[in-house]
C-alpha cells in the first residue's frame, strides 16, 4: 500500500470514528442521560474498585486480602502504563478536536489514548470474576457502562476504549498468571 493510500484509509477511519463519537455525543443533550453517565463515570474514577478491595478481605476472610492486594498492584501497574502512553502518543481529546462534540463531564487529564477509566473497569472485573463469578451481574455492565460513558461525555474515541479495554484485560490475564 502506497503512503497516499494509507494516509487516505487512516483519514477515512479517523472520519467514521468521529462520526461515531458525535452520534454517541448526541447523548449529552438529554440532561438526564448526561447525569447519568456522568455519575457512572465518576464512580469509574476508582470509588467503585477501592469499595470493592476494601470489601474483598470481609467477605472473603480466608482469601480476600490476597485478591484485593492483587488488584491494588494491577492497578498501579495499568495507572504507570496509560500514564506513559497518554504522555507518549498524546492524541487530543475528541471535544477538542471537533467543535461539534459537547463535554460531558471534566476530564482527568488532557490526552485520551487510552482510555484509562476502561482500562481499569476491564482488569478489575476480570480480576474480581476469576475469583468470584457470582459479580458478573453487578460488574459486567458497571464495566460496559463506564467504557460506554467515556465515548458519549466526549472524552474518548471508540479506539481510546476498545485499546483501554485490551490493555486492562490483558494486564489481568498476566496478574492471574503471576499471583496463580
Amino acid at each position: 500500500m502506497t503512503v497516499q493510500r494509507t494516509a487516505e484509509v487512516l483519514r477515512r477511519f479517523d472520519a467514521a470514528e468521529l462520526s461515531v463519537c458525535r452520534y454517541l455525543n448526541r447523548g449529552c443533550a438529554l440532561t438526564g442521560l448526561r447525569q447519568f453517565f456522568a455519575t457512572v463515570s465518576r464512580l469509574g474514577d476508582g470509588v467503585i474498585w477501592y469499595a470493592l478491595m476494601l470489601v474483598l478481605p470481609l467477605l472473603d476472610p480466608v482469601a480476600g486480602w490476597a485478591h484485593a492486594l492483587q488488584m491494588l498492584v494491577t492497578g498501579a501497574v495499568g495507572v504507570g502504563l496509560y500514564k506513559l502512553l497518554k504522555r507518549t502518543l498524546v492524541r487530543e481529546r475528541p471535544f477538542i478536536q471537533c467543535a461539534h462534540i459537547s463535554l460531558g463531564a471534566a476530564p482527568l487529564d488532557r490526552y485520551s489514548f487510552p482510555s484509562g477509566h476502561t482500562l481499569h473497569a476491564v482488569s478489575f472485573t476480570t480480576l474480581a470474576l476469576s475469583h468470584y463469578p457470582e459479580l458478573a451481574l453487578l460488574l459486567v455492565p458497571f464495566a460496559i457502562l463506564v467504557a460506554a460513558s467515556r465515548v458519549v461525555l466526549g472524552l474518548h474515541y471508540p479506539t481510546d476504549v476498545l485499546a483501554g479495554a485490551g490493555i486492562g484485560f490483558a494486564l489481568a490475564s498476566a496478574s492471574l498468571q503471576l499471583f496463580a
